[in-house]
């Protein structure tokens, strides 16, 4: 992932949930419990720690970062919290695969923009999704805004959808998420 100069987000940040409600967002893609769900770019687990409390016992979530001090305090946490369907691990997307056709959902968190190669990083994501998944991309607006990633590596929602589009996605719906982000979902073909 591309190195910038951004604020980290704990997995409980308070100042963070005034603007960003994860476990609203979750269920609003869909996200149950049983559910298989891979958060990549996961940080501290802003969206993967909710993500294992929805899925429950019988679901898991497979949560991915660069940074291995971000998943050493996932890791932390979720001992803390008797999360055990949570499996977290440092490493690039672009060159992991949790597993072939397993997840029910496989999420972008305010990232996509951040993978060296975000092209690889959904080729992958489209073997993981099971044929009835779905992907989502939650980001940034390509917009002047007083917080998030400088604005020249950010992706428009045109952008992040041709990237979706050619990684074998069919694009079910694009809109706004907040005053800050889109969210685009997104069904395997």
């Amino acid at each position: 992932m591309a190195q910038h100069a951004r604020r980290r987000f704990t997995h409980d940040d308070p100042e963070r949930r005034k603007w960003q409600d994860p476990e609203t967002i979750l269920s609003d893609i869909g996200l149950g419990p049983g559910q298989v769900f891979v958060d990549l770019g996961c940080g501290e687990g802003f969206f993967a720690v909710p993500a294992a409390k929805i899925a429950g016992r019988q679901g898991r979530v497979y949560a991915l970062d660069i940074n291995a001090e971000a998943i050493e305090r996932i890791i932390d946490t979720t001992a803390k919290e008797h999360l055990d369907n949570l499996v977290a691990q440092a490493g690039e997307g672009e060159n992991t695969v949790f597993c072939e056709t397993c997840a029910d959902i496989v999420f972008f968190g305010i990232d996509l923009h951040d993978f060296r190669d975000p092209a690889t990083v959904l080729r992958n994501a489209r073997r993981m999704i099971r044929p009835d998944g779905k992907l989502i991309d939650l980001d940034w607006k390509k917009e002047p805004m007083r917080m998030g990633p400088p604005l020249e590596i950010r992706f428009d929602e045109a952008q992040a959808t041709g990237l979706i589009v050619a990684a074998g996605f069919e694009v079910e719906s694009v809109s706004e998420q907040g005053p800050f982000h889109y969210i685009i979902a997104a069904r395997p073909v």
